[in-house]
């Protein structure tokens, strides 16, 4: 357990237009008048100009092209203020990855899941920060330093997509772009008191070369502080692409009156500790799942004592390739001197490594093809998202030695990477606490394609225990 840190909370001033509202409110009050698209972005722009010394989460600001002005299209969201973190694509606009070693070059045009944010009517006033490559849980690097926790700038926003969460939990933009390759969406919404939902694979639009990957693991998503954002967004992406192989989400509203067989988890890959607050918010998330009318039962641990050394030697492979091939996927001017301790650690392991590589690929293959078989008949698996709460800025940063790097990370972040191998979708809710005060995320997950269900179960588990919010 980490001591209290002596460091503040930090919030916005809200007496603006952008007031306290959600982004679902703030379309209500554009569609009214009360408000204009010009006066909401000004008011971002200042939130986040004043935020930004405190948190360091911004890479770049986004102070022209006109269509990342407007929000480039006329979209459910038009007019409301967002982020993009800073892995993904905007036209006119460097993407660094987090990373000393790639070249700023505008970028020749957006990437695809960017353009469908952008049609959706959302007015992005920034890129946000990542650790290099969004290779590790903190969003720490040594190009822009150490983003910060909103509720205690001492810790850590999580990671990779800390950037985002950090803007989103201030209060700065209310809803943010985020992706997941391990966690990256719910990890950061555990530590910042948000919501934070990983889809199904498939579910969105995203760079075609990703599925061409041995086990593709990455998913799109955004962070939000209430679940109807979430909801709002999910179903305004599927109106402008529909996987044919997933049941449609559509607008979901509204708890359901379905009760679910609920299973829950408080521990993780054999030899990982969790915890004491961690399991108590687990058990009191497990106590109103009950009171609320679902059945809820323990459940094992979907994944054997391989699956985290498997996913390691994938993760290794994946900076080998960065690492190595870095020109070919950032183009000319990469310079693999430059990248950080882990991503050279890690691409070294993945040569020492490779005999195991074979068979690691073909257990994660066999779990991606199988991907309900963890859930033995129940509807729903309650578990933690992380290990602890959030660690001090510096435990997980970019001088720490590689070894111990790994070892910390695993401890943290072992219940996430399941459901990015499965492609199973899984929700972060911010309804624990722990022992320093701190937003703790509680993971539900769901068989494939059954988005619908987790957020059917979150508004329910948000009217009965709201949300806290720093502001």
């Amino acid at each position: 357990m980490y001591s209290r840190s002596t460091h503040s909370a930090v919030r916005v001033d809200a007496d603006d237009a952008l007031g306290t509202d959600d982004a679902c409110g703030l379309v209500t009050r554009l569609a009214r008048r009360e408000v204009s698209a010009a006066e909401l972005r000004s008011a971002a722009l200042a939130r986040a100009v004043a935020m930004n010394p405190r948190l360091n989460a911004v890479t770049t600001w986004i102070d022209r092209a006109p269509s990342a002005r407007s929000g480039g299209g006329d979209g459910p969201f038009r007019g409301v203020p967002s982020v993009i973190k800073d892995n993904e694509d905007l036209l006119g606009f460097p993407t660094s990855q987090g990373s000393r070693a790639v070249m700023d070059r505008p970028a020749p045009q957006s990437s695809p899941w960017v353009q469908q944010f952008l049609d959706l009517g959302v007015v992005p006033i920034a890129k946000t920060t990542l650790p290099e490559f969004g290779l590790t849980a903190s969003t720490e690097s040594s190009r822009f330093g150490a983003t910060r926790n909103p509720w205690d700038t001492g810790r850590s926003v999580g990671g990779s997509s800390g950037g985002s969460a950090a803007l989103v939990a201030a209060g700065v933009v209310p809803l943010a772009h985020a992706n997941d390759g391990g966690g990256s969406i719910r990890i950061p919404a555990a530590c910042a008191g948000l919501v934070g939902l990983k889809p199904s694979r498939g579910r969105l639009v995203d760079r075609p070369e990703l599925a061409r990957l041995p086990v593709p693991i990455t998913r799109q998503g955004v962070l939000t502080r209430t679940v109807r954002d979430t909801a709002r967004y999910l179903w305004a992406a599927e109106q402008r692409f529909r996987s044919t192989a997933l049941p449609p989400v559509g607008w979901v509203e509204a708890a359901s009156p379905e009760r679910l067989r609920i299973g829950v988890l408080t521990h993780s890959v054999p030899g990982l500790p969790v915890a004491d607050d961690v399991v108590e918010s687990v058990a009191q998330a497990a106590l109103l799942c009950e009171q609320l009318g679902h059945r809820v039962e323990p459940a094992e641990l979907p994944v054997d004592a391989r699956f985290g050394q498997d996913f390691l030697h994938y993760w290794s492979l994946l900076a080998f390739l960065l690492h190595r091939a870095g020109s070919q996927v950032f183009g000319p001017g990469f310079d693999p001197l430059r990248t950080e301790a882990l991503t050279r650690g890690l691409s070294a392991k993945a040569v020492r490594d490779a005999p195991y590589l074979p068979g690691a690929l073909r257990r994660l293959r066999r779990l991606a093809r199988a991907h309900d078989d963890g859930f033995a008949g129940f509807d729903v698996l309650l578990s933690p998202v992380l290990g602890q709460e959030p660690p001090p800025i510096g435990w997980l940063g970019p001088d720490v030695e590689v070894t111990t790097h790994l070892v910390r990370l695993l401890r943290w972040t072992s219940f996430t990477p399941a459901q990015n191998v499965s492609g199973t979708p899984a929700i972060s809710l911010p309804l624990g606490t722990s022992a320093s005060g701190l937003p703790l995320g509680i993971q539900l997950g769901a068989p494939f394609g059954r988005e619908r269900r987790l957020l059917e179960l979150a508004y329910e588990l948000e009217a009965a225990a709201p949300f806290a919010s720093l502001w």
